[in-house]
């Protein structure tokens, strides 16, 4: 059980990881973002069954993380019709 626990910190940690090295690319901070909550859904779940408690927070959390991907997607469609690409050195935050 604790080797799922590592594995589990371990996915968020190279998430996290890769969040703060591919800044400068929005699809890619993303997938990072994705993978972070999946990781934390497996440490999620796992401490859950640990307690043996019911899970539907977990439902919940996967309800959350959806809608989450959704917004991510629609600011990146946004992002690529206005500027061209989904890189954050081709536009200005300022304008």
């Amino acid at each position: 059980m604790m080797m799922y626990i590592y594995m589990g910190l371990l996915m968020f940690l190279s998430g996290l990881m890769m969040f703060s090295f591919k800044r400068k690319h929005l699809l890619l901070m993303l997938l990072s973002i994705e993978y972070m909550v999946l990781a934390l859904y497996l440490n999620m779940f796992l401490y859950l069954s640990m307690l043996g408690n019911d899970y539907f927070f977990s439902m919940i959390f996967l309800t959350f993380s959806v809608c989450e991907g959704a917004l991510g997607l629609s600011i990146l469609v946004s992002m690529i019709r206005t500027h061209g690409n989904d890189y954050f050195q081709g536009f200005n935050l300022l304008w």
